[in-house]
């Protein structure tokens, strides 16, 4: 059984004890001069078209215009927190990773703070950024447990549709590789119950399937290899047939990985 804690977005990875805090720092970017001019009405009226289809450049565009501006609406909006994760998502090297993700912390503490706190989008994007910043650090991973649990159970309660069941997928990964009582949250039951939920509520997202599969692998393996099965060739299927940008390439990894696993277990 692999100790990760996969999440949607790079996962979250008791490996390595390191800092006690998250980074401060910002990471900067080149070739800014070749971003659009934008405003803030402008940028606001584009955030639903910057996902993980859009060019590297044009998020970082949008995070360099968000960084000064103090647009009361952009403020409070998860924009800024989505671009970060996204970005660091991409990012290959573990600090630069770790400051985005740190600094989509930021924005979504910020939003919260000017009146966002009702608003499910922003937990979810603290929780995902949480995880992502602390993933290679054991002893803040740990101290930020309670965190990540309170922020995902808040944006599941709010929002749990956002990202396709991305709340559902987050708490239940979250459950099931965090440790279990007296040291940790981590409770299978409560995993399996939430992936089955995203799985029935957006059956089109394959890491809904390939996290379902993982759960049931890690608490009934014995009596649930025929479905394990079928919910990992469903999620293939899906990312192999669907349009996930930047997301294809770690995502194909998370696949095959559990598949090597499943099949060296079984063979």
């Amino acid at each position: 059984m692999r100790c990760a804690w996969l999440l949607p977005v790079l996962g979250l990875t008791l490996l390595l004890a390191g800092c006690s805090e998250l980074h401060q720092g910002v990471v900067r970017f080149d070739h800014l001069s070749d971003c659009p001019r934008d405003t803030p009405a402008t940028l606001t009226a584009r955030a639903g078209e910057l996902d993980r289809l859009s060019p590297t450049h044009t998020l970082e565009c949008a995070l360099a215009f968000l960084r000064d501006s103090n647009d009361a609406r952009l403020q409070t909006s998860p924009l800024g927190s989505r671009l970060c994760l996204h970005l660091a998502e991409r990012q290959l090297e573990p600090g630069k990773r770790e400051q985005l993700a740190a600094e989509g912390v930021r924005f979504a503490e910020t939003a919260i703070a000017r009146g966002a706190d009702g608003d499910g989008v922003v937990h979810y994007y603290l929780a995902a950024n949480l995880g992502l910043a602390v993933r290679d650090h054991l002893s803040l991973a740990m101290e930020s447990l309670p965190r990540l649990e309170r922020e995902a159970a808040r944006a599941l309660e709010l929002t749990p549709d956002v990202d396709d069941g991305g709340p559902m997928r987050l708490l239940g990964m979250l459950y099931l590789k965090a440790p279990p009582w007296p040291s940790g949250i981590g409770d299978g039951d409560k995993a399996v119950g939430l992936l089955k939920r995203a799985v029935d509520a957006h059956p089109d997202h394959p890491l809904n399937h390939l996290f379902y599969a993982e759960a049931l692998w890690e608490v009934d393996e014995e009596n649930a290899m025929e479905q394990i099965r079928a919910s990992l060739a469903t999620g293939m299927r899906l990312l192999r047939a669907g349009t996930w940008g930047y997301s294809r390439r770690p995502w194909e990894k998370e696949f095959a990985d559990f598949r090597n696993e499943l099949d060296q277990s079984t063979s």
